[in-house]
């Protein structure tokens, strides 16, 4: 029977927003007298607010995590999912030590190997290689066990022409892929991986996914990863864990987890759209989307093959050189399923002027999505750098099985995507 490996009691973080210190010289003494001499809870953290980055708070303190308590077994790999600001990154920061509790404790059995950002742990100095034996002197690694090591963990990096070279001059995809090298083939217990693996190529976030299935499955040690492709987490991990707004909401088997995490996305779906103007730059008057020729509202169900025209309206309060315009297609699991923009299209707005208005319709070809839920998200901005309008939650659809495609039966779930394709069969005698 597998042992705890990490048990987790009564853990939260609080950060301070904007100017550190209570404002009065008494608050900050009592502060100090409460919580360094005689070791209680720091009194002012009692009015803090949870991390909800949507709205505007009462409090300079916030909790981006509160009340966490859970084990993870020796050899479990986890996978931590939430939404962004859930706490997540946060979490593995605790894990790994990088900072310490608010309140809480964490007791670990065993050596960590942390890869929470590209280039954590490394000196920008030193070479590649003394970079590795740096880090595992951290990790608590004798020298002759990390030359045993050593070209192994070259050979999976793929940056041999450079492992004497200054890290300093690395890309950020040179810099993950050694870091990561690192962090999987020294022998710790725990390996925790953020979503850093994003940086590189897909070839080898598909090597590192295949590296941590052997470390869980393979070596037996532990593995706690934080993703927001649930194929990956899916396929890598037997145990999730789910935090929203910095507290655990599910604890249960990958599967359980994630259909959890789904069915608490749809809330907003629900939710109504919210608009955000950066600099009031424009200001938004009319949005329309059709199919079929049709207005449409929100929630409505389509059909595979179907296409939609969305047209937003918006006046001009300032002259804008390089308007940008772009959209999110988002699913259930809050995963990226398509992005569209002006720019990929060759949609070129020109320069506008203060007082003009402006009219912008966008019509997708066919929706090929697997049936589902989708959101889109729209952004508009300056060069595709700065933000001047966003809309989240623009528009969501429910997507359905058609006649677009032959096939009778559903259309597999684990999949992303209907691709037409094009048949030629022949037959002859022999």
């Amino acid at each position: 029977m597998s042992k705890p490996i990490i048990k987790v009691e009564d853990l939260s973080k609080a950060y301070q927003i904007g100017q550190f210190g209570t404002g009065t010289i008494s608050r900050d003494l009592e502060r100090f007298w409460t919580t360094k001499i005689r070791g209680k809870e720091d009194p002012f953290l009692r009015i803090g607010e949870a991390n909800d980055r949507s709205v505007k708070g009462a409090s300079d303190i916030v909790w981006s995590l509160k009340d966490i308590n859970f084990e993870i077994n020796e050899g479990d790999a986890v996978g931590i999912i939430g939404k962004n600001g859930a706490g997540k990154s946060t979490l593995l920061k605790l894990l790994s030590r990088v900072t310490g509790p608010t309140t809480g404790q964490i007791k670990v059995k065993g050596r960590i190997a942390s890869l929470l950002e590209v280039g954590t742990g490394f000196h920008p100095e030193l070479s590649g290689r003394e970079n590795i034996y740096l880090n595992g002197a951290i990790l608590g690694m004798r020298k002759k066990e990390i030359t045993r090591k050593l070209e192994e963990i070259i050979d999976f990096s793929g940056v041999e022409r450079y492992v004497d070279t200054p890290v300093k001059r690395y890309s950020s995809g040179m810099y993950v892929r050694l870091a990561f090298a690192v962090a999987a083939h020294l022998e710790s217990e725990i390996l925790i991986v953020d979503e850093v693996l994003a940086v590189g190529d897909a070839e080898f976030q598909k090597k590192c996914l295949g590296k941590m299935g052997d470390i869980s499955k393979g070596e037996g040690r532990t593995v706690l990863f934080v993703s927001h492709n649930m194929a990956a987490v899916k396929s890598l991990c037997n145990q999730g864990i789910v935090l929203d707004k910095g507290r655990l909401v599910d604890y249960s088997g990958v599967d359980d987890a994630i259909a959890f995490y789904s069915a608490n996305s749809m809330k907003d779906f629900d939710s109504p759209s919210v608009h955000k103007s950066f600099g009031d730059k424009i200001t938004i008057t009319n949005t329309e989307i059709r199919s079929n020729g049709l207005p449409i509202g929100k929630g409505e169900t389509l059909y595979l093959g179907d296409k939609i025209e969305m047209s937003v309206s918006m006046d001009i309060h300032e002259n804008i050189s390089d308007l940008s315009i772009a959209m999110d297609i988002l699913n259930t699991n809050s995963e990226l399923m398509a992005h569209v923009s002006n720019e990929d299209d060759g949609a070129n707005f020109g320069k506008l002027l203060k007082g003009q208005q402006l009219t912008v319709t966008i019509r997708t070809d066919a929706l090929l999505f697997i049936p589902g839920s989708f959101m889109i998200n729209f952004w508009i901005g300056a060069g595709h750098i700065e933000s001047i309008y966003t809309i989240k939650n623009f528009f969501n659809f429910h997507l359905e099985q058609s006649n677009f495609t032959k096939r009778t039966r559903p259309l597999p779930q684990h999949s992303r995507l209907y691709l037409p394709s094009f048949w030629n069969i022949q037959t002859r005698e022999r």
